[in-house]
Parts: C-alpha cells; structure tokens; sequence
C-alpha cells in the first residue's frame, strides 16, 4: 500500500512538472525548421585530390549521423596518408630526374664509345 501511494505522488510531482513546463515554455508557436547544414567544401572536381583539400572538408552535424570526431580522425589519417605519398612521390622523381641527368651527362662525355657497342 505504501509502494502504491508512493507512485501517485511520483507521478502527480511529473505531470505537474510537465504541466508546468509547457504553460511556461513561452512562445506556443513549434520552432522554426532549421536549414539543412551543407558541406561547404567538397572535394575538387576537376584536379586530384591533395592533403590540404582533405584538411578542409568539414562534415555537417546530423542528428542521427556518424560523430564528427569519427570523421575528423579519419581524415586526418587520410591527409597524412597523402601528404606521406605526395613526398615519397616527389623523392622518387627528384632521384630519377637526377638518374636521367647523370646518364645524359655520361653520354656526353663520352659520345665515341656508345657506338662501339
């Protein structure tokens, strides 16, 4: 008997509480629907994709949607990714370059014996 006058009061406290809130909630009009947020850097169409393109797309906050931390951190790790294959890239070319110039310069100095072969 005391455990069921106990939830009576508990549940007059509620809906009192409630009541209250909603008299006093001021405006009665529902809130304004929000614009849906837009990604406002996408991905460069026309050029491939490098790692500052990757640091500045920013996710639009959704409910219901993935953390945008999740997406932050994968990102990240994206942008790092290329910006590693961007530099190995560019190591590999500079030592071609310079193969390609050592052999040019070997073939100059000595044009008679290429020839002979």
């Amino acid at each position: 008997m005391v455990m069921f006058l106990f939830l009576v009061v508990a549940l007059a406290v509620v809906v009192a509480a409630v009541t209250l809130a909603v008299v006093s909630g001021g405006e009665s009009a529902p809130l304004p629907e929000a614009a849906p947020e837009r990604l406002q850097d996408p991905l460069p169409p026309d050029r491939p994709v490098g790692s500052a393109d990757i640091e500045s797309v920013r996710f639009p906050l959704v409910p219901r949607g993935y953390r945008m931390a999740d997406v932050d951190d994968v990102l990240t790790r994206l942008a790092a990714e290329l910006a590693e294959r961007d530099a190995r890239i560019a190591d590999l070319e500079s030592a071609l370059a310079g193969a390609r110039a050592a052999a040019a310069h070997a073939r100059l100095e000595r044009p008679g014996q290429e020839g002979q072969r």
